[in-house]
Protein backbone atom coordinates (compact mmCIF):
# COMPACT_ATOMS: atom_id res chain seq x y z
CA UNK A 1 0.00 0.00 0.00
CA UNK A 2 1.10 3.57 -0.54
CA UNK A 3 2.43 5.56 2.41
CA UNK A 4 4.04 8.95 2.85
CA UNK A 5 7.07 9.17 5.03
CA UNK A 6 9.33 12.25 5.38
CA UNK A 7 7.62 13.86 2.43
CA UNK A 8 8.18 10.85 0.18
CA UNK A 9 5.70 8.31 -1.14
CA UNK A 10 6.59 4.65 -0.67
CA UNK A 11 4.99 1.37 -1.56
CA UNK A 12 4.82 -1.61 0.78
CA UNK A 13 3.43 -5.10 0.46
CA UNK A 14 0.53 -5.83 2.70
CA UNK A 15 0.73 -9.08 4.47
CA UNK A 16 -1.82 -11.50 3.11
CA UNK A 17 -3.01 -14.84 4.35
CA UNK A 18 -0.84 -17.79 3.44
CA UNK A 19 -2.18 -20.25 0.85
CA UNK A 20 -2.37 -20.70 -2.85
CA UNK A 21 -3.19 -17.67 -4.86
CA UNK A 22 -4.88 -18.37 -8.10
CA UNK A 23 -5.37 -14.95 -9.35
CA UNK A 24 -3.83 -11.52 -8.59
CA UNK A 25 -5.70 -8.34 -9.36
CA UNK A 26 -5.07 -4.67 -9.16
CA UNK A 27 -7.88 -3.39 -6.99
CA UNK A 28 -9.05 0.07 -7.59
CA UNK A 29 -8.11 0.19 -11.31
CA UNK A 30 -10.98 1.05 -13.61
CA UNK A 31 -12.20 -1.85 -15.79
CA UNK A 32 -10.42 -4.31 -13.68
CA UNK A 33 -13.52 -6.52 -13.16
CA UNK A 34 -14.16 -6.99 -16.92
CA UNK A 35 -10.55 -7.88 -17.55
CA UNK A 36 -10.60 -10.46 -14.79
CA UNK A 37 -13.68 -12.16 -16.20
CA UNK A 38 -12.05 -12.42 -19.60
CA UNK A 39 -8.93 -13.91 -18.07
CA UNK A 40 -11.08 -16.34 -16.09
CA UNK A 41 -12.93 -17.40 -19.21
CA UNK A 42 -9.69 -17.96 -21.07
CA UNK A 43 -8.29 -19.84 -18.14
CA UNK A 44 -11.44 -21.98 -17.92
CA UNK A 45 -11.38 -22.72 -21.63
CA UNK A 46 -7.75 -23.79 -21.38
CA UNK A 47 -8.52 -26.04 -18.42
CA UNK A 48 -11.46 -27.58 -20.22
CA UNK A 49 -9.25 -28.31 -23.19
CA UNK A 50 -6.61 -29.88 -20.98
CA UNK A 51 -9.28 -31.88 -19.17
CA UNK A 52 -10.72 -33.12 -22.48
CA UNK A 53 -7.31 -34.20 -23.67
CA UNK A 54 -6.70 -36.02 -20.43
CA UNK A 55 -10.09 -37.71 -20.62
CA UNK A 56 -9.44 -38.84 -24.17
CA UNK A 57 -6.08 -40.22 -23.14
CA UNK A 58 -7.67 -42.07 -20.27
CA UNK A 59 -10.41 -43.42 -22.54
CA UNK A 60 -7.86 -44.59 -25.11
CA UNK A 61 -5.90 -46.25 -22.38
CA UNK A 62 -9.04 -47.98 -21.16
CA UNK A 63 -10.00 -49.02 -24.70
CA UNK A 64 -6.53 -50.42 -25.26
CA UNK A 65 -6.71 -52.49 -22.08
CA UNK A 66 -10.24 -53.59 -22.97
CA UNK A 67 -9.13 -54.63 -26.50
CA UNK A 68 -6.14 -56.47 -25.13
CA UNK A 69 -8.37 -58.32 -22.72
CA UNK A 70 -10.82 -59.15 -25.52
CA UNK A 71 -7.99 -60.43 -27.68
CA UNK A 72 -6.74 -62.49 -24.77
CA UNK A 73 -10.18 -64.00 -24.30
CA UNK A 74 -10.51 -64.63 -28.09
CA UNK A 75 -7.09 -66.30 -28.15
CA UNK A 76 -8.13 -68.63 -25.34
CA UNK A 77 -11.38 -69.53 -27.13
CA UNK A 78 -9.54 -70.01 -30.45
CA UNK A 79 -6.96 -72.23 -28.78
CA UNK A 80 -9.74 -74.37 -27.33
CA UNK A 81 -11.41 -74.62 -30.74
CA UNK A 82 -8.11 -75.49 -32.44
CA UNK A 83 -7.48 -78.15 -29.81
CA UNK A 84 -10.99 -79.55 -30.31
CA UNK A 85 -10.67 -79.48 -34.10
CA UNK A 86 -7.24 -81.12 -33.89
CA UNK A 87 -8.71 -83.88 -31.75
CA UNK A 88 -11.56 -84.34 -34.22
CA UNK A 89 -9.16 -84.34 -37.17
CA UNK A 90 -6.90 -86.89 -35.49
CA UNK A 91 -9.90 -89.09 -34.84
CA UNK A 92 -11.11 -88.66 -38.44
CA UNK A 93 -7.65 -89.56 -39.78
CA UNK A 94 -7.57 -92.59 -37.51
CA UNK A 95 -11.03 -93.61 -38.73
CA UNK A 96 -9.96 -93.03 -42.33
CA UNK A 97 -6.86 -95.18 -41.89
CA UNK A 98 -8.95 -97.92 -40.33
CA UNK A 99 -11.50 -97.64 -43.15
CA UNK A 100 -8.73 -97.77 -45.75
CA UNK A 101 -7.34 -100.89 -44.13
CA UNK A 102 -10.80 -102.45 -44.13
CA UNK A 103 -11.34 -101.46 -47.78
CA UNK A 104 -7.93 -102.84 -48.71
CA UNK A 105 -8.68 -106.08 -46.90
CA UNK A 106 -12.10 -106.28 -48.57
CA UNK A 107 -10.50 -105.63 -51.97
CA UNK A 108 -7.93 -108.35 -51.39
CA UNK A 109 -10.68 -110.72 -50.29
CA UNK A 110 -12.72 -109.82 -53.40
CA UNK A 111 -9.70 -110.38 -55.63
CA UNK A 112 -9.05 -113.74 -54.00
CA UNK A 113 -12.72 -114.61 -54.39
CA UNK A 114 -12.63 -113.48 -58.00
CA UNK A 115 -9.54 -115.57 -58.69
CA UNK A 116 -11.19 -118.53 -57.00
CA UNK A 117 -14.32 -117.99 -59.07
CA UNK A 118 -12.26 -117.83 -62.23
CA UNK A 119 -10.47 -121.08 -61.42
CA UNK A 120 -13.80 -122.64 -60.55
CA UNK A 121 -15.33 -121.50 -63.82
CA UNK A 122 -12.37 -122.87 -65.76
CA UNK A 123 -12.76 -126.24 -64.05
CA UNK A 124 -16.55 -126.15 -64.23
CA UNK A 125 -16.50 -125.24 -67.90
CA UNK A 126 -14.48 -128.34 -68.68
CA UNK A 127 -16.53 -130.64 -66.42
CA UNK A 128 -19.88 -129.25 -67.62
CA UNK A 129 -19.01 -129.09 -71.29
CA UNK A 130 -17.50 -132.56 -71.46
CA UNK A 131 -20.82 -134.48 -71.11
CA UNK A 132 -22.59 -131.85 -73.19
CA UNK A 133 -20.00 -132.28 -75.90
CA UNK A 134 -20.51 -136.05 -75.89
CA UNK A 135 -24.29 -135.59 -76.07
CA UNK A 136 -24.03 -133.21 -79.02
CA UNK A 137 -21.75 -135.57 -80.93
CA UNK A 138 -24.07 -138.52 -80.28
CA UNK A 139 -27.10 -136.47 -81.32
CA UNK A 140 -25.35 -135.48 -84.52
CA UNK A 141 -24.64 -139.11 -85.31
CA UNK A 142 -28.29 -140.05 -84.57
CA UNK A 143 -29.61 -137.27 -86.81
CA UNK A 144 -27.79 -138.86 -89.73
CA UNK A 145 -29.57 -142.16 -89.14
CA UNK A 146 -32.60 -143.06 -91.25
CA UNK A 147 -35.23 -143.04 -88.48
CA UNK A 148 -39.00 -142.91 -88.43
CA UNK A 149 -40.70 -139.57 -87.91
CA UNK A 150 -41.50 -140.02 -84.22
CA UNK A 151 -37.93 -140.84 -83.07
CA UNK A 152 -36.56 -138.22 -85.45
CA UNK A 153 -38.82 -135.58 -83.90
CA UNK A 154 -37.67 -136.53 -80.41
CA UNK A 155 -34.06 -136.28 -81.55
CA UNK A 156 -34.69 -132.79 -82.94
CA UNK A 157 -36.28 -131.69 -79.67
CA UNK A 158 -33.38 -133.08 -77.66
CA UNK A 159 -30.95 -131.38 -80.01
CA UNK A 160 -32.73 -128.02 -79.54
CA UNK A 161 -32.60 -128.47 -75.76
CA UNK A 162 -28.91 -129.27 -75.88
CA UNK A 163 -28.35 -126.21 -78.04
CA UNK A 164 -30.12 -124.02 -75.47
CA UNK A 165 -28.05 -125.44 -72.63
CA UNK A 166 -24.89 -124.95 -74.65
CA UNK A 167 -25.75 -121.34 -75.43
CA UNK A 168 -26.52 -120.60 -71.78
CA UNK A 169 -23.28 -122.14 -70.55
CA UNK A 170 -21.23 -120.34 -73.18
CA UNK A 171 -22.88 -117.00 -72.39
CA UNK A 172 -22.46 -117.34 -68.63
CA UNK A 173 -18.82 -118.36 -69.00
CA UNK A 174 -18.15 -115.50 -71.42
CA UNK A 175 -19.70 -112.89 -69.10
CA UNK A 176 -17.86 -114.24 -66.06
CA UNK A 177 -14.51 -114.24 -67.83
CA UNK A 178 -15.04 -110.78 -69.29
CA UNK A 179 -15.95 -109.38 -65.88
CA UNK A 180 -12.97 -111.12 -64.28
CA UNK A 181 -10.62 -109.82 -66.97
CA UNK A 182 -9.56 -113.36 -67.84
CA UNK A 183 -10.56 -113.02 -71.48
CA UNK A 184 -8.67 -110.18 -73.15
CA UNK A 185 -8.92 -109.15 -76.81
CA UNK A 186 -5.98 -109.77 -79.12
CA UNK A 187 -5.92 -106.81 -81.51
CA UNK A 188 -4.66 -107.36 -85.04
CA UNK A 189 -5.45 -106.33 -88.59
CA UNK A 190 -7.71 -108.50 -90.73
CA UNK A 191 -10.22 -108.29 -93.57
CA UNK A 192 -13.75 -107.54 -92.37
CA UNK A 193 -15.08 -109.36 -95.43
CA UNK A 194 -13.96 -112.71 -93.98
CA UNK A 195 -15.98 -112.13 -90.82
CA UNK A 196 -19.09 -110.91 -92.61
CA UNK A 197 -19.12 -113.80 -95.10
CA UNK A 198 -18.83 -116.27 -92.26
CA UNK A 199 -21.73 -114.63 -90.42
CA UNK A 200 -23.88 -114.70 -93.53
CA UNK A 201 -23.22 -118.42 -93.97
CA UNK A 202 -24.28 -119.04 -90.36
CA UNK A 203 -27.56 -117.07 -90.44
CA UNK A 204 -28.75 -117.34 -94.05
CA UNK A 205 -30.41 -120.78 -93.65
CA UNK A 206 -32.34 -119.74 -90.52
CA UNK A 207 -33.48 -116.47 -92.12
CA UNK A 208 -34.65 -118.29 -95.26
CA UNK A 209 -36.47 -120.90 -93.15
CA UNK A 210 -38.43 -118.14 -91.42
CA UNK A 211 -39.20 -116.28 -94.64
CA UNK A 212 -36.94 -113.32 -93.84
CA UNK A 213 -34.54 -111.57 -96.17
CA UNK A 214 -30.91 -111.34 -95.08
CA UNK A 215 -28.40 -109.16 -96.91
CA UNK A 216 -24.76 -108.55 -96.06
CA UNK A 217 -23.21 -105.56 -97.81
CA UNK A 218 -19.54 -106.28 -97.23
CA UNK A 219 -16.47 -104.13 -97.69
CA UNK A 220 -12.89 -104.83 -98.70
CA UNK A 221 -11.62 -102.82 -95.74
CA UNK A 222 -8.92 -104.00 -93.36
CA UNK A 223 -9.92 -103.33 -89.76
CA UNK A 224 -7.97 -103.36 -86.51
CA UNK A 225 -9.73 -105.39 -83.84
CA UNK A 226 -10.03 -108.88 -82.37
CA UNK A 227 -11.71 -111.03 -85.04
CA UNK A 228 -13.23 -113.41 -82.45
CA UNK A 229 -14.65 -110.61 -80.30
CA UNK A 230 -15.94 -108.65 -83.29
CA UNK A 231 -17.52 -111.73 -84.85
CA UNK A 232 -19.27 -112.52 -81.57
CA UNK A 233 -20.60 -108.95 -81.34
CA UNK A 234 -22.04 -109.07 -84.86
CA UNK A 235 -23.39 -112.59 -84.31
CA UNK A 236 -25.34 -111.53 -81.23
CA UNK A 237 -26.64 -108.35 -82.87
CA UNK A 238 -27.81 -110.24 -85.96
CA UNK A 239 -29.33 -113.03 -83.85
CA UNK A 240 -31.38 -110.45 -81.95
CA UNK A 241 -32.36 -108.70 -85.18
CA UNK A 242 -33.79 -111.92 -86.65
CA UNK A 243 -35.37 -113.03 -83.37
CA UNK A 244 -37.47 -109.87 -83.02
CA UNK A 245 -38.39 -109.56 -86.70
CA UNK A 246 -41.43 -111.35 -88.13
CA UNK A 247 -41.66 -109.60 -91.52
CA UNK A 248 -39.08 -108.06 -93.80
CA UNK A 249 -35.58 -108.97 -92.78
CA UNK A 250 -32.20 -107.70 -91.73
CA UNK A 251 -29.21 -106.02 -93.38
CA UNK A 252 -25.58 -105.88 -92.29
CA UNK A 253 -23.88 -102.91 -93.96
CA UNK A 254 -20.52 -101.12 -93.78
CA UNK A 255 -19.78 -97.41 -94.17
CA UNK A 256 -16.36 -95.79 -94.10
CA UNK A 257 -15.85 -92.58 -92.15
CA UNK A 258 -12.30 -91.29 -92.33
CA UNK A 259 -10.09 -93.78 -90.52
CA UNK A 260 -13.06 -95.72 -89.12
CA UNK A 261 -15.57 -98.25 -90.38
CA UNK A 262 -19.17 -98.25 -89.16
CA UNK A 263 -20.74 -101.72 -89.23
CA UNK A 264 -24.52 -101.52 -88.85
CA UNK A 265 -27.03 -104.31 -88.22
CA UNK A 266 -30.47 -103.10 -89.31
CA UNK A 267 -33.80 -104.88 -89.02
CA UNK A 268 -37.49 -104.24 -89.71
CA UNK A 269 -38.59 -105.69 -86.38
CA UNK A 270 -40.64 -104.48 -83.48
CA UNK A 271 -38.20 -101.79 -82.36
CA UNK A 272 -37.16 -100.78 -78.86
CA UNK A 273 -39.02 -98.35 -76.65
CA UNK A 274 -37.07 -95.33 -75.41
CA UNK A 275 -37.54 -96.39 -71.77
CA UNK A 276 -35.91 -99.80 -72.37
CA UNK A 277 -32.80 -98.71 -74.23
CA UNK A 278 -30.56 -98.89 -71.18
CA UNK A 279 -32.18 -102.00 -69.70
CA UNK A 280 -31.70 -104.11 -72.85
CA UNK A 281 -27.97 -104.36 -72.07
CA UNK A 282 -28.65 -105.84 -68.62
CA UNK A 283 -28.25 -109.55 -67.98
CA UNK A 284 -31.37 -111.70 -68.54
CA UNK A 285 -33.39 -108.78 -69.91
CA UNK A 286 -35.56 -110.18 -72.69
CA UNK A 287 -37.91 -108.40 -75.01
CA UNK A 288 -41.21 -109.75 -76.26
CA UNK A 289 -40.56 -111.80 -79.38
CA UNK A 290 -43.26 -111.57 -82.06
CA UNK A 291 -45.80 -114.34 -82.27
CA UNK A 292 -44.67 -117.24 -84.38
CA UNK A 293 -41.03 -116.33 -83.83
CA UNK A 294 -38.38 -118.29 -81.98
CA UNK A 295 -37.99 -118.35 -78.23
CA UNK A 296 -37.19 -115.21 -76.34
CA UNK A 297 -33.58 -116.23 -75.97
CA UNK A 298 -31.49 -116.06 -72.82
CA UNK A 299 -31.29 -112.31 -72.36
CA UNK A 300 -27.49 -112.40 -72.36
CA UNK A 301 -26.62 -111.54 -75.96
CA UNK A 302 -26.58 -107.76 -75.61
CA UNK A 303 -24.89 -107.97 -72.20
CA UNK A 304 -22.01 -109.79 -73.91
CA UNK A 305 -22.05 -107.30 -76.78
CA UNK A 306 -21.70 -104.38 -74.36
CA UNK A 307 -18.80 -105.98 -72.47
CA UNK A 308 -16.92 -107.03 -75.61
CA UNK A 309 -17.35 -103.62 -77.27
CA UNK A 310 -16.04 -101.97 -74.09
CA UNK A 311 -13.07 -104.34 -73.94
CA UNK A 312 -12.26 -103.54 -77.58
CA UNK A 313 -12.83 -99.80 -77.16
CA UNK A 314 -15.32 -99.82 -80.05
CA UNK A 315 -18.23 -97.33 -79.73
CA UNK A 316 -21.65 -98.97 -79.80
CA UNK A 317 -24.68 -96.99 -81.01
CA UNK A 318 -28.40 -97.69 -81.05
CA UNK A 319 -31.19 -96.10 -83.06
CA UNK A 320 -34.70 -97.54 -82.93
CA UNK A 321 -38.31 -96.65 -83.65
CA UNK A 322 -41.01 -98.85 -82.11
CA UNK A 323 -42.94 -100.70 -84.80
CA UNK A 324 -40.43 -99.76 -87.50
CA UNK A 325 -37.13 -101.41 -86.66
CA UNK A 326 -33.76 -101.05 -84.99
CA UNK A 327 -30.20 -100.22 -86.03
CA UNK A 328 -27.23 -101.26 -83.92
CA UNK A 329 -23.83 -100.09 -85.11
CA UNK A 330 -20.29 -100.71 -83.93
CA UNK A 331 -17.41 -98.47 -85.01
CA UNK A 332 -14.09 -100.15 -85.76
CA UNK A 333 -10.75 -98.47 -86.61
CA UNK A 334 -9.32 -99.16 -90.04
CA UNK A 335 -5.94 -100.89 -90.27
CA UNK A 336 -3.21 -101.81 -92.72
CA UNK A 337 -3.27 -105.01 -94.72
CA UNK A 338 -1.07 -107.68 -93.05
CA UNK A 339 2.18 -108.42 -94.81
CA UNK A 340 2.59 -111.77 -96.56
CA UNK A 341 0.40 -113.69 -98.91
CA UNK A 342 -3.24 -114.12 -98.05
CA UNK A 343 -4.56 -117.64 -97.58
CA UNK A 344 -6.67 -118.54 -100.63
CA UNK A 345 -10.37 -118.78 -99.96
CA UNK A 346 -11.72 -122.32 -100.12
CA UNK A 347 -15.04 -122.62 -101.89
CA UNK A 348 -17.80 -124.91 -100.70
CA UNK A 349 -17.16 -127.40 -103.49
CA UNK A 350 -13.64 -127.92 -102.11
CA UNK A 351 -15.18 -129.32 -98.92
CA UNK A 352 -17.31 -131.93 -100.63
CA UNK A 353 -16.15 -135.45 -99.78
CA UNK A 354 -12.86 -134.06 -98.47
CA UNK A 355 -13.06 -136.13 -95.29
CA UNK A 356 -14.35 -139.37 -96.79
CA UNK A 357 -11.82 -142.12 -96.30
CA UNK A 358 -9.59 -139.90 -94.16
CA UNK A 359 -7.52 -141.61 -91.48
CA UNK A 360 -8.10 -139.75 -88.20
CA UNK A 361 -6.42 -140.31 -84.83
CA UNK A 362 -8.62 -139.37 -81.85
CA UNK A 363 -6.99 -138.73 -78.45
CA UNK A 364 -9.56 -138.21 -75.68
CA UNK A 365 -9.47 -139.39 -72.07
CA UNK A 366 -13.25 -139.18 -71.57
CA UNK A 367 -14.72 -142.49 -72.74
CA UNK A 368 -18.16 -141.09 -73.61
CA UNK A 369 -16.73 -138.24 -75.68
CA UNK A 370 -14.25 -140.55 -77.40
CA UNK A 371 -16.96 -143.05 -78.37
CA UNK A 372 -19.25 -140.27 -79.58
CA UNK A 373 -16.46 -138.79 -81.72
CA UNK A 374 -15.67 -142.19 -83.22
CA UNK A 375 -19.35 -142.74 -84.06
CA UNK A 376 -19.64 -139.33 -85.70
CA UNK A 377 -16.47 -139.76 -87.75
CA UNK A 378 -17.67 -143.20 -88.85
CA UNK A 379 -20.89 -141.61 -90.11
CA UNK A 380 -18.67 -139.29 -92.18
CA UNK A 381 -16.86 -142.28 -93.72
CA UNK A 382 -13.61 -141.68 -91.81
CA UNK A 383 -11.28 -144.42 -90.56
CA UNK A 384 -10.32 -143.86 -86.93
CA UNK A 385 -8.13 -145.12 -84.15
CA UNK A 386 -8.52 -143.70 -80.65
CA UNK A 387 -6.78 -143.69 -77.30
CA UNK A 388 -6.96 -141.97 -73.90
CA UNK A 389 -3.41 -140.58 -73.67
CA UNK A 390 0.01 -140.27 -75.21
CA UNK A 391 1.38 -143.75 -74.37
CA UNK A 392 -1.88 -145.44 -75.39
CA UNK A 393 -1.90 -143.57 -78.71
CA UNK A 394 1.63 -144.64 -79.57
CA UNK A 395 0.72 -148.19 -78.59
CA UNK A 396 -2.26 -148.43 -80.96
CA UNK A 397 -0.21 -146.83 -83.75
CA UNK A 398 2.75 -149.18 -83.27
CA UNK A 399 1.81 -151.53 -86.09
CA UNK A 400 0.03 -148.96 -88.26
CA UNK A 401 1.89 -148.06 -91.43
CA UNK A 402 -0.48 -145.47 -92.86
CA UNK A 403 0.35 -141.88 -91.91
CA UNK A 404 -2.70 -140.22 -90.31
CA UNK A 405 -4.44 -137.50 -92.29
CA UNK A 406 -5.59 -135.69 -89.15
CA UNK A 407 -5.14 -135.80 -85.36
CA UNK A 408 -8.00 -134.65 -83.13
CA UNK A 409 -6.97 -134.35 -79.48
CA UNK A 410 -8.52 -132.99 -76.33
CA UNK A 411 -6.22 -130.47 -74.64
CA UNK A 412 -6.60 -131.76 -71.06
CA UNK A 413 -5.89 -135.49 -71.12
CA UNK A 414 -5.36 -136.01 -67.40
CA UNK A 415 -2.22 -136.98 -65.55
CA UNK A 416 -0.52 -133.76 -66.68
CA UNK A 417 -0.73 -134.74 -70.35
CA UNK A 418 -2.00 -132.43 -73.07
CA UNK A 419 -3.33 -132.92 -76.55
CA UNK A 420 -0.41 -130.93 -77.94
CA UNK A 421 1.97 -133.51 -76.52
CA UNK A 422 -0.10 -136.26 -78.16
CA UNK A 423 0.00 -134.49 -81.54
CA UNK A 424 3.76 -133.96 -81.29
CA UNK A 425 4.24 -137.63 -80.38
CA UNK A 426 2.22 -138.82 -83.38
CA UNK A 427 4.07 -136.44 -85.69
CA UNK A 428 7.41 -137.65 -84.40
CA UNK A 429 6.33 -141.30 -84.71
CA UNK A 430 5.51 -140.92 -88.41
CA UNK A 431 8.12 -138.20 -89.08
CA UNK A 432 5.50 -136.01 -90.73
CA UNK A 433 3.73 -132.73 -90.01
CA UNK A 434 0.23 -134.16 -89.68
CA UNK A 435 -2.53 -131.53 -89.32
CA UNK A 436 -3.61 -131.25 -85.70
CA UNK A 437 -6.88 -130.10 -84.18
CA UNK A 438 -7.13 -129.28 -80.47
CA UNK A 439 -10.56 -129.59 -78.89
CA UNK A 440 -10.93 -127.94 -75.49
CA UNK A 441 -13.31 -126.32 -73.01
CA UNK A 442 -10.54 -123.91 -71.97
CA UNK A 443 -11.25 -120.56 -73.66
CA UNK A 444 -8.18 -118.74 -72.35
CA UNK A 445 -5.74 -117.06 -74.70
CA UNK A 446 -2.88 -119.17 -73.32
CA UNK A 447 -4.25 -122.38 -74.86
CA UNK A 448 -4.91 -120.58 -78.16
CA UNK A 449 -1.33 -119.29 -78.23
CA UNK A 450 0.10 -122.74 -77.48
CA UNK A 451 -2.03 -124.27 -80.24
CA UNK A 452 -0.91 -121.60 -82.68
CA UNK A 453 2.75 -122.13 -81.80
CA UNK A 454 2.31 -125.85 -82.45
CA UNK A 455 0.66 -125.09 -85.82
CA UNK A 456 -2.63 -126.61 -84.70
CA UNK A 457 -6.20 -125.44 -85.13
CA UNK A 458 -8.40 -124.86 -82.08
CA UNK A 459 -12.03 -125.84 -81.56
CA UNK A 460 -13.85 -125.08 -78.31
CA UNK A 461 -16.39 -127.34 -76.64
CA UNK A 462 -19.16 -128.18 -76.98
CA UNK A 463 -18.24 -129.04 -80.54
CA UNK A 464 -20.66 -128.07 -83.26
CA UNK A 465 -20.62 -131.00 -85.73
CA UNK A 466 -21.05 -128.69 -88.72
CA UNK A 467 -18.13 -126.56 -87.54
CA UNK A 468 -16.01 -129.65 -86.95
CA UNK A 469 -16.83 -130.98 -90.40
CA UNK A 470 -15.95 -127.70 -92.09
CA UNK A 471 -12.69 -127.38 -90.17
CA UNK A 472 -11.74 -130.96 -90.97
CA UNK A 473 -12.37 -130.34 -94.65
CA UNK A 474 -10.28 -127.20 -94.50
CA UNK A 475 -7.35 -129.00 -92.86
CA UNK A 476 -7.59 -131.94 -95.23
CA UNK A 477 -7.59 -129.73 -98.33
CA UNK A 478 -5.03 -127.15 -97.21
CA UNK A 479 -2.40 -126.50 -99.87
CA UNK A 480 0.46 -126.38 -97.35
CA UNK A 481 -0.06 -129.94 -96.11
Amino acid sequence: MKRKENGRLSWTMERRPRGPVLFTTNDGIEGEDGSREARLERRLARLEKINGALMRRVERSMDHHANAYSLFQAAIVLEDEVRARTTQLSKALSDLERTNREVSQAKEAAERSNATKTRFLAAASHDLLQPLNAARLCMSALKDEDLQESPAQLIRQIDRSLTTVEQLLRALLDISKLDAGVTQPEIRCFAIDDVLRSIYSDFAPDAAHRGLRLRVLSDAAIVRSDPIFLRRILQNLLSNALRYTHAGGAVVACRRDGDRLHIAVCDTGMGIDERERDAIFDEFHRGNAPSGGPSDGLGLGLAIVKRMAKALGHPLDLCSKPGKGTVFSVTVPLGARPSGSRRPRLERRDFVLAHEGAFVVVVENDNAVREAMEALLARWSCQTVSAAGVPETLAVLKDVERVPDLIIADYHLGGGQTGLQAIEAVRAHFASVTPGLIVTADHTSKVAELAQDAKCELLTKPVQPAELRALMSHLLTAEDR
